[in-house]
């Protein structure tokens, strides 16, 4: 066997899997460095193969930085799911709704503490949009249940009105104010003033934080 036939290269067309080397090189990249750590001459060379041997299944940086930004997203969808899976032996509807509730928040947190740079991407690339699953795959930026980040929050909320602690009439926009406070903290943690915290302050706060968060929801609930 020659050292051609032996190359990176070959190994990875012969697997047919030179589409996910590349992402999972991608994604090592933003998890190391955040979004502007991606750069695609590098993942071709992490993944073995020549540069133009990418070009057909990631046409361009941006196409390549769109794949990685959508499985930051699922990824943070799965830290966010496991934080819920953790309520479901709940039998009080209304404790497990509020406690779904606060595992969204939580899950958000913790995620952006233990991996900043997959955070940064998946709030990184073009305008970020609720809706937008990424450009590669449709469910790309989804996490196990199917849903994305941004579905997990409504479907959290829903799960209080259906239990009776949030009014219907006070349901729009709810998912909002709940994103900009939890997504606010994020950043301070990331780059603000609270970077420099130790984890204990850091989860402390995040408890705090999405504590404020349901009991302001509910006493807007209780207004006329």
């Amino acid at each position: 066997m020659s050292d051609k036939d032996s190359s990176p290269v070959r190994r990875t067309y012969r697997h047919g899997d030179l589409r996910r080397a590349l992402l999972e090189a991608g994604v090592a990249l933003a998890r190391d460095g955040g979004p502007a750590a991606i750069v695609l001459r590098e993942a071709t060379r992490r993944a073995g193969v020549v540069p133009n041997a990418a070009y057909r299944h990631f046409h361009s940086h941006q196409a390549l930085l769109e794949a990685v930004r959508a499985e930051a997203l699922a990824q943070l969808a799965r830290a966010i799911e496991a934080e819920i899976d953790a309520t479901r032996r709940m039998r009080d509807p209304q404790r497990r709704a509020r406690a779904a509730f606060r595992g969204v928040g939580l899950g958000y947190l913790r995620f952006a503490r233990q991996e900043p740079g997959l955070f940064r991407t998946a709030f990184a690339a073009r305008p970020f949009a609720v809706n937008d699953h990424g450009q590669q795959d449709e469910g790309a930026a989804r996490g196990a249940s199917g849903m994305n980040p941004f579905e997990l929050l409504c479907h959290a909320l829903d799960g209080m009105v259906a239990a009776g602690l949030l009014p219907p009439a006070r349901r729009p926009g709810a998912e909002f104010m709940a994103w900009s406070a939890v997504h606010g903290m994020a950043m301070l943690v990331l780059d603000g003033p609270l970077r420099g915290l130790a984890e204990p302050q850091h989860q402390a706060l995040a408890e705090r934080l999405v504590a404020m968060v349901e009991q302001g929801l509910l006493a807007e609930a209780s207004l006329p």
